[in-house]
């Protein structure tokens, strides 16, 4: 039988909107890993380091170089017998790190049964039939463009933003204007149901705005962002207002001089997450990653719709037409983790203030416990579940340990830990001035009847 723990060599992608060479948190935790065919090339942008059984990049037994695909596939005991039978025996969850250095596509993931009509109708773009809903921690500073925000700022910026209203259309305007008013808030069905009818409106005629229009409103918003700094989008408006937005504006553009992701920014809520903080993405919901390094954790599908901030393949109609248009405040979308409670943590834990901190959308396939081990020695003892783990080292070193088989593990290190194992995490690094120690990221499924 496979010894349940494995260290894993994973693949990295280099797209356009990564980090450059060492500078990417993907490049250097691939790095830490020997391989034959990656070392990190200074001038080249590094995006994301996969972690699973996705066949676009999946990752392998470091000693014998199979895939864990293949792997798991021949023990259906490492996935642990419920969820080999629930995932045609493979990984429910695709772990990875981000490293974004300027902004991503405007983007939602389907859900099962659109991802599954898409793919059958165009599997080059859509090549899986999978859902995609996915989970952000940041491990560094991040920001982004996520969900739909209040009704009250976007009439606030079709107000105060004379070239957003232009492409809006004046009439679309004073439609979503008079709709919403009184209702912004409201919890009544049918109001929600028209709220969200104009807001789809009012969206869809932006993103399909035609080229001379779009290049005409973005000088006239470039303008004024540089001039008007932080009366820009009027006073007294949203909290992000002003000089941010101004900059966000003159960012954007230095990166996608003239494109519609410009002004899809007054449609969506601007996040900014500190290190540890997290938040969930539901299939169909919109987002645009700006900037940070990131774990993120989704449901194994390598399925987007973009329409915005990219070169590649857009489908503007897919997308207008298969959002939610649910509109919130960010604090609704930002995550509440709490304690992790399958875990023993040490006395030399305890004293330094460690901690296991879970991250738990409301979706079976994928859960993240942030482990902070702070002292020399300080130990951290898991439970056996009945589901598989990967386990990502991104700060300090220390052993992982499964029964007799301990290895060690350092910044980058990545192990795949199988169902029903015991797993033991010990620092040997020491956190001094309040710093933490060694810091662990372990994603795993273990399937509940609640979720």
């Amino acid at each position: 039988m496979q010894v349940p723990l494995i260290r894993l060599q994973c693949g990295v992608n280099s797209y356009d909107w990564g980090k450059i060479g060492k500078d990417s948190a993907a490049a250097k935790y691939a790095a830490a890993t020997p391989s034959n065919d990656f070392s990190i090339q200074e001038e080249k942008p590094y995006a994301e380091l996969w972690m699973g059984t996705h066949p676009s990049l999946p990752s392998k037994d470091l000693q014998t170089q199979r895939t864990l695909l293949d792997l798991v596939q021949d023990n259906q005991a490492l996935l642990g017998k419920d969820i080999a039978v629930r995932f045609e025996n493979k990984l429910p969850f695709l772990f990875k790190v981000l490293s974004i250095n300027k902004a991503l596509s405007i983007q939602a993931h389907p859900n099962k049964k659109l991802a599954e009509q898409l793919h059958a109708k165009d599997p080059k773009n859509y090549p899986d039939d999978n859902h995609k809903p996915e989970m952000t921690i940041a491990v560094t500073p991040f920001d982004g463009l996520c969900g739909f925000r209040p009704l009250t700022e976007i009439t606030h910026f079709l107000k105060t933003v004379p070239s957003f209203r232009k492409l809006v259309g004046e009439e679309e305007a004073k439609d979503f204007e008079n709709t919403v008013r009184g209702r912004e808030t409201s919890d009544k069905e049918e109001d929600v149901k028209a709220n969200k009818k104009v807001l789809q409106a009012a969206f869809t005629k932006v993103m399909n705005t035609d080229k001379e229009a779009l290049a005409s409103a973005s000088e006239e918003l470039l303008e004024a962002a540089n001039s008007e700094g932080a009366q820009f989008a009027g006073e007294g408006g949203p909290s992000n207002g002003g000089k941010e937005l101004a900059d966000l504006v003159i960012r954007l553009n230095s990166q996608f001089p003239g494109d519609i992701g410009l002004f899809v920014q007054f449609f969506l809520n601007y996040v900014k997450l500190d290190i540890g903080e997290a938040m969930f993405l539901k299939a169909d919901d919109i987002h645009a990653y700006l900037s940070g390094d990131i774990i993120e954790c989704m449901a194994s599908s390598d399925n987007v719709v973009r329409a915005g901030f990219t070169p590649k393949f857009k489908d503007v109609d897919t997308l207008t037409s298969m959002l939610t248009y649910s509109y919130a405040p960010i604090s609704e979308q930002k995550m509440n983790p709490t304690d992790y409670p399958y875990v023993t943590l040490s006395a030399a834990a305890y004293s330094s203030n460690s901690s296991a901190t879970l991250y738990d959308p409301p979706i079976p396939e994928f859960s993240v416990v942030r482990t902070a081990l702070n002292r020399m020695g300080a130990k951290a003892t898991f439970d056996p579940i009945q589901g598989p783990s990967i386990v990502l080292c991104t700060k300090g070193k220390g052993t992982v340990s499964v029964g007799p088989k301990k290895e060690k593990c350092e910044e980058g290190y990545v192990f795949f830990v199988g169902a029903t194992a015991e797993l033991v995490i010990e620092s040997e690094t020491e956190g001094k001035d309040g710093e933490e120690g060694m810091v662990t990221f372990k994603a795993f499924c273990e399937i509940h009847d609640d979720k």
